[in-house]
């Protein structure tokens, strides 16, 4: 007989937290630490959304989005987790890039950035101030009108070379294109500049493993394997409840880290909104998506520091139809060493390109076997610069694309950055259409990875916390 994924389940709770990314996870574990009673559901089978890993034969594990986040992860994990996971967080040692316009490589924070800017780049010491003052100025209540590009122009006029270093790592964290606004780059630069890049040491395996046990601790019902289909909305414009794998359990509220348009317009339906929210839930852009290919090197089999990420790129400036292109020119090569996860004796890559979705979806099971094949294999080629015989070393290459994340996370057209900023307002405008109805997931604030997925995941948690209270009262 199936295994029932639900069997114990109460029949109804304060709150139901609907997918574990970050936001998710975080969001149920302060709810629940502060007496609701809470159940959170995810269709796959473990935890973590995109903070996730897989394991090969072999004894391989990979991770998928583990590099890199910025020095607040820290706080904010020991405030709204543990002080054990806080202390795991460690600094990355160098970023590289590796283009026709400059080789360089930096520790990615404000003091080294400035100095290369000065000396290497030639900018006036005044400048480069002012240009990291009004970004760290900047936050999501500030106008909308100045583009990046417009942001970039007016600091480094005619200066694509400095544009390249200033933007590629955060279009590859986030998507940023030169015409989204320039906030959603100044808060994430920002936030990287402080201290640089930092990542979890152990894995991203020992991080959700150690974010489970603390929920399980603060008693948060957790279910895998645990599709919802339906959110339930009475006449009255409130939520009631849940359907999931057929079932329904009752709730209170509702907090959503499923896809933002995913969850308005199929989860709940657009007959239980207002037409204009409706209209402005439709005009929200998706973010790009992504290929990986991951390179695990036979047990025991190494290679000379590399840097830790690795921006590599054939072509000239900052181009971003070009780092999305199947013809990639672009690269971001994450090198784990051994020390990433302590006692093990593994060196592994993980290539990382931005991807338009539309350029992978419609492919015959043939054709898209090919084009991944031709991914790995282009992407050896590549490697093959900065770790001689790479091939010889290697006994695990496989490839995901824009339809894998779609497959796993269920995210539309497999974005991997969620959606463009003007999501940040629908989705904190949800609880004013629905009551109990509330949202964190990535959207326009997700401006620094699992920084602003934890964080938005707090804020998202304290809305649904006083509503629970008012009620109470």
């Amino acid at each position: 007989m199936a295994k029932d994924f639900l069997k114990g389940v109460r029949d109804s709770y304060d709150v139901i937290v609907i997918g574990s990314g970050l936001a998710g996870l975080t969001g149920a574990n302060t709810l629940a630490k502060a007496g609701h009673s809470v159940l959170l559901l995810e269709h796959h089978y473990q935890l973590g959304g995109m903070a996730t890993w897989f394991k090969r034969r072999g004894g391989h594990i990979f991770d998928i989005s583990l590099h890199g986040f910025p020095v607040g992860m820290i706080k904010s994990c020991r405030k709204y987790w543990t002080r054990e996971i806080a202390d795991k967080i460690v600094p990355l040692k160098g970023i590289r890039f590796e283009n026709p316009q400059f080789s360089i490589e930096t520790t990615f924070n404000r003091e080294d950035f400035t100095k290369l800017l000065i000396n290497r780049f030639g900018i006036e010491p005044q400048t480069v101030q002012d240009f990291f003052d009004t970004t760290r100025g900047m936050n999501f209540y500030d106008e909308q009108e100045m583009t990046t590009r417009e942001l970039f122009e007016k600091f480094f006029p005619g200066r694509d070379d400095v544009v390249r270093l200033l933007m590629e790592p955060i279009s590859y964290a986030n998507g940023s294109t030169l015409e989204d606004p320039a906030i959603t780059y100044g808060i994430v630069f920002s936030n990287f500049m402080s201290k640089g890049v930092y990542t979890f040491q152990g894995g991203t395996d020992a991080l959700i493993k150690q974010m489970k046990e603390e929920m399980i601790k603060n008693g948060v019902d957790l279910r895998i394997r645990s599709l919802v289909e339906k959110v339930e909305v009475g006449p009255d414009r409130k939520v009631r409840g849940v359907i999931v794998n057929g079932k329904r359990i009752a709730c209170k509220t509702v907090l959503a880290n499923a896809n933002l348009k995913s969850t308005i317009l199929e989860l709940v339906g657009p007959e239980h909104f207002d037409d204009e929210f409706v209209e402005q839930t439709k005009a929200v852009r998706m973010n790009n998506s992504s290929c990986q290919v991951y390179i695990g090197m036979k047990p025991g089999v190494g290679f000379d520091y590399c840097g830790d990420l690795l921006f590599h790129s054939e072509h000239s400036g900052f181009d971003i139809e070009a780092m999305l292109s199947k013809k990639i020119s672009s690269r971001t090569f994450s090198f784990y060493y051994p020390e990433t996860r302590p006692g093990s004796n593994r060196w592994l890559i993980v290539s990382s390109t931005n991807a338009n979705y539309k350029d992978w979806y419609d492919l015959t099971e043939e054709q898209y076997e090919a084009d991944k094949k031709d991914l790995c294999e282009k992407t050896l080629d590549c490697l093959e610069q900065y770790i001689p015989n790479v091939r010889e070393k290697v006994d695990w290459v496989e490839a995901s694309t824009p339809r894998t994340f779609k497959h796993y996370t269920r995210h539309l057209q497999g974005a991997s950055f969620g959606t463009k900023f003007e999501g940040l307002k629908v989705s904190q405008d949800l609880p004013k259409q629905i009551e109990g109805l509330y949202h964190a997931g990535s959207v326009g604030i997700i401006m620094s990875g699992w920084l602003g997925a934890v964080n938005y995941g707090v804020i998202t948690a304290n809305e649904v916390d006083k509503y629970l209270a008012a009620a109470k009262s």
